[in-house]
């Protein structure tokens, strides 16, 4: 059975709360991401992504340059541990239809973030159903 620290990125850039949009973009930019983590000290507060900058800050008339990311960042943060089994994760993903979940140690801090892109290119069982559930609307 694989664990997701066998598979998850450990190179993670995060965000501060207080940090402004237009930063959270350039770090976004700078790692070719979609989506940050957000820290408060070591503490996982939320999660934010290119979307939710331009569809809840840009979009709304924010100024990128003053504007917090804690602003339109979304708070219901969702997280698997180090010694997530992958097919619970991949469970997890499809229940919660998201497609990368923060990665937390045993003290409750980030180590590392998965995709299911990770999962897909280094362990291809099922990740279609991961996706179909992840894709499909909620009734």
């Amino acid at each position: 059975m694989t664990r997701i620290a066998d598979i998850m990125t450990r190179s993670v850039a995060v965000v501060g709360r207080d940090e402004t949009l237009q930063a959270a973009a350039r770090r976004m930019k700078e790692m070719d991401v979609g989506a940050l983590p957000v820290t408060d000290g070591k503490a996982l507060v939320g999660m934010v992504t290119d979307r939710d900058i331009t569809v809840r800050g840009v979009a709304q008339g924010m100024v990128a340059q003053e504007s917090l990311v804690s602003d339109v960042m979304t708070q219901e943060v969702r997280w698997c541990s180090e010694d997530d089994s992958v097919e619970t994760v991949m469970a997890q993903m499809g229940e919660q239809q998201v497609r990368r979940l923060a990665v937390l140690d045993a003290k409750r801090e980030i180590v590392g973030i998965v995709a299911l892109g990770d999962i897909a290119t280094r362990q291809s069982a099922h990740t279609d159903d991961t996706l179909r559930e992840i894709s499909t609307p909620e009734s």
